[in-house]
């Protein structure tokens, strides 16, 4: 569980009508784009038969292709030696078996599944059961963390299997039908239905790439990974977590949007083992009913740029401090969040146009999606020795490694501490801290901190970073 703010509850990671029989519109995996789509007709049920209609339909289109996935880990219990000498024990502990319960849907027929990142993550063994109730081992294509999705793959022995479209043409709104499909608490294939609650909610969630789709439809532990479907029965989002006080569904389920599942599943079908994400390179806040009053704007929107990272995107761009982004590829954007997920679902080289208001007017400036530079290299160094580093893996600070961690880029030059292994380093460092300076020099690099560690001073004065805190310790 996670907490959002004091006054949320917690989020709850869930690991554990038109007519269905229509044209759908949505894009099969290895189809390219399709020319927009006309809008489908949206009514109210105009008397009581209209209300007794069924969701039937869009259930035996969808219900195949949805999927179980079960993983499991042997891990070694950690023994008290004091107390397992007294119980006469070996010392050594035992062995317990931990394991996680999800859902997943068939994307492609040759058995390419797509699931939450949760419900594999650290997992050896990983097992997908079909709606049939055939078993089969799968293996990971593409595990990505910071979408909190995952590609699995099983073999079918040249076997097709029953796919499920995937629905990314972006014509969700508020208010349309859909129905989430999974194992929620292991009971078996469950559907519920509800509606759109809400559309790019990008201040919530566990993963740090999203803007997710609400809904009220039901989904608990166990529906993780599972499909969110309109209703043509295609793919329009992957269940991933709950708001709830109590663990179990109160109304307000969040999905990952098709098009990151899109771009996650291209990416491992194309010999990916990670998705390069386009990344703007700025840093701001959302205009408040205050600033949108200082700078002449009529209303508050969007996001006021404070930094921008110089050489990326934006910057190339021509976008400058105290410019207010509007809208991205004619999305509006109205937190960094949403600004970083409008321009990362597109592809690398892309140009896309993004509005701004600058002065008293506004005016459209081209960008051309670039990924995060990596910059300075990584140089991922352990450090050992009589110090006090001893056991910490530290990396030079890039926006790219920035990015793979949820690490403020424009927190500057420095060395940023990834791990913590057994060591005296565990004693007083935390992953996150930055290593500023060790006996009064600075530390601007990974060598320049394992060149420090490797001499033998009388007495150590390190300085780190912590939270935006300066800490200052003396060994």
């Amino acid at each position: 569980m996670k907490t959002i703010r004091a006054l949320l509850p917690v989020v709850v990671l869930l690991a554990a009508c038109s007519n269905p029989t229509g044209q759908s519109n949505a894009q099969s995996v290895s189809n390219g784009p399709v020319p927009d789509m006309p809008q489908p007709t949206r009514r109210v049920p105009a008397d009581a038969a209209a209300m007794k209609l069924s969701f039937s339909p869009v259930v035996k289109k969808a219900a195949p292709a949805v999927v179980n996935v079960a993983s499991r880990r042997v891990v070694q219990r950690r023994v008290d030696p004091f107390w397992d000498f007294f119980m006469g024990g070996n010392g050594q502990g035992g062995s317990q078996v931990q394991g996680s319960l999800g859902s997943g849907a068939i994307v492609r027929a040759d058995g390419v599944i797509i699931t939450n990142h949760h419900n594999i993550d650290g997992m050896s063994d990983i097992t997908v059961q079909l709606a049939d109730r055939r078993e089969f081992p799968a293996v990971v294509l593409l595990d990505d963390p910071r979408a909190d999705l995952a590609v699995l793959k099983i073999d079918t022995k040249g076997e097709k299997l029953p796919v499920m479209a995937i629905d990314d043409q972006d014509q969700m709104e508020v208010g349309d039908l859909v129905l989430a499909l999974g194992n929620p608490f292991g009971v078996g294939q469950t559907v519920t239905n509800g509606i759109v609650s809400a559309l790019a909610r990008t201040d919530v969630g566990a993963a740090n790439f999203g803007s997710y789709i609400q809904t009220d439809a039901a989904i608990n532990p166990g529906n993780s990974g599972g499909p969110l479907v309109d209703m043509d029965g295609d793919l329009v989002g992957i269940n991933t977590f709950i708001i709830s006080r109590s663990g179990s569904s109160s109304g307000v389920g969040f999905a990952i949007p098709a098009a990151v599942v899109r771009q996650v599943v291209s990416a491992a079908l194309g010999g990916g083992h990670s998705v390069v994400r386009p990344w703007l390179g700025v840093k701001g806040q959302p205009v408040t009913g205050d600033i949108a009053k200082s700078i002449g704007m009529a209303a508050p929107r969007g996001v006021l740029v404070a930094q921008v990272y110089p050489g990326s995107s934006a910057d190339k761009a021509g976008l400058k401090e105290g410019d207010v982004i509007l809208s991205i590829d004619g999305r509006p954007v109205n937190d960094e969040g949403g600004g970083a997920f409008a321009i990362g679902t597109h592809k690398v080289g892309d140009r896309v146009p993004m509005q701004v208001h600058r002065g008293d007017k506004e005016q459209t400036l081209t960008v051309r999606a670039e990924a995060a530079p990596e910059t300075p290299a990584k140089d991922e160094r352990t450090l050992a020795g009589n110090n006090p580093f001893n056991g910490a893996t530290v990396i030079n600070l890039s926006p790219a490694a920035a990015q793979d961690l949820d690490v403020d880029p424009f927190a500057g030059k420095g060395v940023l501490v990834t791990k913590i292994a057994p060591g005296y380093a565990q004693n007083w460092m935390r992953p996150g801290d930055f290593v500023r300076s060790v006996n009064g020099k600075t530390i601007n690099s990974a060598a320049d901190l394992a060149s420090v560690a490797a001499t033998k001073p009388a007495r150590w004065a390190v300085t780190i970073e912590r939270g935006g805190q300066l800490i200052q310790a003396q060994f």
